[in-house]
């Protein structure tokens, strides 16, 4: 990474230099397996006589032309960037490359199926890669035209963001095509997909009357197990939706969605062709978890074409803003316009669980974040940018009134259409339509960090009526901002043997302490929630007869949102060591058979394995892990045949499981001795259950090999990495080490698992043997990797599931003696820290 490391400074002053108008570039794809050929010819203006450079990262620079000046590569071609001296107030530079494809899913990923040998390409561009593909002035502000040419195998499909021409032929077995230019957008969304993709189409009008081509896309071997129509479904009622509330029409010609291998993210909003990960192409029965969130992915980046695409952000400051809107937009619209009515309760139980816990690690910052550097913006990808974001815009939507929230968001595109902006651009509009003063909400939400907690002090007379009810309100030492809110109070009572909610509050809460007199007079209910409804960003408390309903009681309350909302206090008060892990697990193998939102069980059922595996009392952890795996084991067995739960006990079960008979059972399950009623063992279960059989040694490498040549394909490739790391002998733990630290050929994807694997908690006593070896690679692979790659090896390397002292000092060591590290490389590993200190402090608690 060294020399690629743009810093906003730098970017600003070239801003001030130069303003481009389009790009020309040519790239053909038929130079073989490690380059393309790669021709940009850039126009821009400048101010006379300045001197600025231009992105670039490449094999070879062949050559360099400015206003007609041959310029020799190697005296201006240095660490990814070009020298431009002596510009002109009008320029025209022409750069011919070589540039390499890469195996990490950024810049121009190539992948070769193994099940038929074809070759697919795609590209991934943000946050600044398309210096691999083209030269480019790689910053959101300098926006351009984009012309793209592509000489490419006859055979293949070629898509990007205008629409696909029909090409001419090139020479034998080849052809090109040529691209319409697109509108004025940021380099970071430009986009090419190239190879033999199966394609199916349809298409839409708009709201101003234009048709608009509708695309999609997925490999050969995948093309069977892609529901398109629904695809497209999903699609026409994100567009009805965000076409009515914003009131702008779609801004781009078409609309294409691509699902392509190897991706690293959910998916990537490159203007009218979004690229997807093949996870959301099911081969095999996923939960209705996975499901919904492939259609809040697909809303997501449909909104990002007017946010974030149509009007961008000026710097990375303003990444918070992009990503947070689109995720509260494809939110409220998967819950009004699609059949997944209570996707704001998934919101809360993933996104929101996601967000208080990035809140809460040394390393949270403010939403609208000080961007100093392009890495920095790397390392902001988290709960903080999509996840409180998106948290606090519901909360603004509520403060403000969703209507003039919509007019204000609509008004702001109107007006930005094609440019770049800056978070006040977008409060004048929302002040507007309004009325609201937002200068100091933005200041105590967006411009300070933290996450307050919120806790009901109720005062009850001899026969149970409240004489006093107020909400108080703290913080965190090192945050103390005390915030406005705007939140519901819920009241439930056990009747007929339901928790049901006789009474609800809608109100302002604001300072340390905040009086609710209408609640006075009423009778003391069974549960008190605050918070319902889920409007405010915030930590919630249960007062002591809460939690007690709660615990006995919590799959009675007939609201999913409210359970939701239970559940994360329940897990809140258990990361914060004020409850035990142990009474967390009870709560959690009591209630959680009742529950019917998917991702609810999703993601309790990971945190009740993270509350086995690392926050019980170590002398207790192993009879813990047990308890676990067997409660899963019954809520399994006792799950209704063919459900949503019953694949999540399953699979749950499988990877708790720790001891042999329990391993027995797995293998039983995988072979077809032990039958669940509606229960397939298809191939990613098949494969879940694998995994779990390596991790505990009741299969070896053969085994594994077996099932590869069973299953061999991209999917099959990970899961069979991911066991084999998991594999927990000293010396497998070695083989897989090697492969992933020193053997810089595994492609992205097969690294994420196969991390995942070494990690895996039943091999976790040969993880103390690599401790050493964790901090020593540190800055070599930061140093000589990509950023993705670089993290997912320092993330999922890390032998968190030790959760010891022994750990923690080393970490702390670590941090103290390489003060002078990058600090994105400091970041991470700081955050590796927090989680074991906060196991250390959960484990304490629960062992009083």
């Amino acid at each position: 990474m060294p020399g690629e490391n743009l810093t906003r400074i730098e970017a600003q002053e070239r801003r001030a230099v130069v303003d481009t108008q389009s790009y020309e570039i040519a790239l053909d794809l038929t130079a073989g397996d490690e380059v393309f050929t790669s021709r940009s010819t850039v126009r821009f203006t400048a101010t006379d006589g300045a001197s600025t450079f231009i992105d670039l990262i490449a094999r070879d620079v062949r050559e360099i032309t400015l206003n007609g000046r041959t310029l020799d590569p190697a005296t201006v071609f240095s660490d990814s960037r070009i020298a431009l001296e002596g510009l002109a107030a009008e320029n025209e530079l022409t750069v011919l490359a070589d540039c390499e494809y890469t195996n990490t899913g950024e810049g121009l990923h190539r992948f070769v199926d193994p099940v038929d040998g074809e070759v697919y390409l795609y590209s991934q561009f943000e946050v600044p890669d398309s210096r691999r593909v083209f030269a480019v002035f790689e910053q959101p502000d300098l926006k351009a035209t984009f012309r793209f040419t592509v000489t490419a195998p006859a055979a293949w499909k070629v898509v990007s963001n205008s629409p696909t021409p029909e090409p001419e032929p090139a020479g034998e077995n080849s052809a090109t095509w040529s691209f319409e230019p697109t509108p004025r957008i940021s380099s970071y969304i430009t986009a090419l997909v190239a190879g033999p993709y199966e394609q199916t189409f349809s298409e839409l009008t708009s709201a101003d009357g234009r048709v608009i081509p509708l695309g999609v896309y997925a490999r050969k071997s995948l093309w069977q197990h892609l529901d398109a129509d629904y695809v497209f479904e999903k699609t026409r009622q994100g567009f009805a939706y965000f076409e009515d509330k914003f009131g702008v029409p779609y801004p781009f010609a078409k609309y294409d969605q691509l699902f392509v291998p190897e991706f690293n993210a959910g998916a990537m909003e490159n203007a009218g062709a979004v690229t997807f990960t093949e996870t959301y192409v099911f081969r095999s029965k996923v939960t209705d978890a996975v499901k919904e969130r492939r259609v809040v992915t697909i809303l997501h980046e449909l909104a990002h074409m007017w946010f974030g695409d149509l009007v961008t952000m000026k710097w990375w400051n303003d990444l918070w803003l992009n990503e947070s809107f689109a995720e509260w937009a494809s939110t409220i619209a998967t819950a009004e316009a699609t059949e997944w009515t209570e996707a704001w309760t998934t919101f809360n139980a993933m996104e929101k669980t996601w967000a208080y816990r990035q809140d809460q690690l040394p390393s949270t910052h403010p939403v609208f974040a000080e961007i100093n550097d392009l890495e920095d913006v790397q390392v902001n990808f988290d709960g903080i940018t999509y996840a409180k974001g998106g948290s606090v815009l519901k909360q603004l939507a509520a403060w403000v009134g969703i209507e003039a929230f919509f007019a204000g968001v609509s008004a702001y595109f109107t007006k930005n259409a094609w440019g770049n902006t800056e978070l006040s651009d977008l409060l004048v509009e929302l002040e507007a339509t309004s009325g609201r003063e937002l200068t100091t909400w933005s200041k105590k939400w967006l411009e300070t960090a933290g996450v307050n907690t919120l806790a009901p002090e109720i005062r009850v007379d001899g026969d149970g009526v409240i004489t006093r009810f107020a909400i108080v309100q703290t913080a965190p030492a090192d945050y103390p901002t005390i915030r406005p809110h705007r939140l519901g109070v819920g009241f439930y009572s056990l009747q007929d043997g339901a928790l049901v909610r006789t009474h609800y509050s809608e109100l302002d809460v604001d300072g340390d302490l905040t009086e609710v007199a209408e609640l006075k007079g009423l009778s003391q209910p069974d549960l008190v929630l605050l918070n319902d409804n889920d409007l405010a960003y915030a930590k919630i408390r249960l007062d002591e007869r809460s939690l007690q309903t709660a615990i006995a009681h919590l799959g009675k309350i007939s609201d999913p949102l409210a359970r939701s909302l239970v559940w994360g206090a329940a897990w809140d008060q258990t990361r914060d060591a004020e409850a035990s892990a142990t009474d967390y697990i009870d709560l959690v193998l009591r209630n959680i058979a009742g529950e019917t939102e998917s991702t609810t069980v999703r993601t309790t059922l990971a945190q009740l394995q993270l509350a086995a595996n690392s926050y019980v009392a170590p002398e207790t952890r192993e009879a813990a892990r047990e308890r676990v795996a067997e409660g899963l084991w019954q809520l399994a067995q006792d799950a209704d045949a063919g459900s949503d739960s019953q694949l999540q006990f399953v699979t749950a079960f499988a990877s708790a499981a720790s001891t042999p008979d329990q391993w027995r059972r797995v293998a039983a399950v995988r072979s077809g001795e032990t039958a669940l009623a509606g229960l397939e063992v298809d191939a990613d279960l098949s494969w879940a259950l694998l995994v779990s059989l390596a991790a505990g040694g009741a299969v070896g490498a053969a085994e594994i090999d077996a099932a590869l040549a069973e299953d061999n394909t991209a999917k099959g490739g990970e899961f069979a990495a991911q066991a084999r790391a998991a594999l927990p002998d000293a010396a497998s733990k070695r083989v897989a080490w090697s492969a992933l630290v020193e053997n810089t050929d595994l492609p992205n994807t097969v690294v994420r698992s196969a991390a995942l694997g070494f990690v895996h908690p039943a091999g976790v006593e040969a993880l103390a043997g690599f401790v050493t070896d964790y901090f020593d690679m540190l800055l070599p692979v930061w140093e000589s990797r990509t950023y993705q790659i670089a993290q997912y090896l320092i993330v999922g390397l890390y032998p968190a599931s030790l959760a010891n002292t022994m750990l923690r000092d080393a970490t702390r060591s670590w941090l103290a003696e390489h003060t002078d590290a990058p600090a994105a490389l400091r970041r991470l590993v700081a955050e590796n820290l927090a989680g074991v200190e906060r196991a250390l402090s959960v484990q304490e608690r629960d062992a009083q």
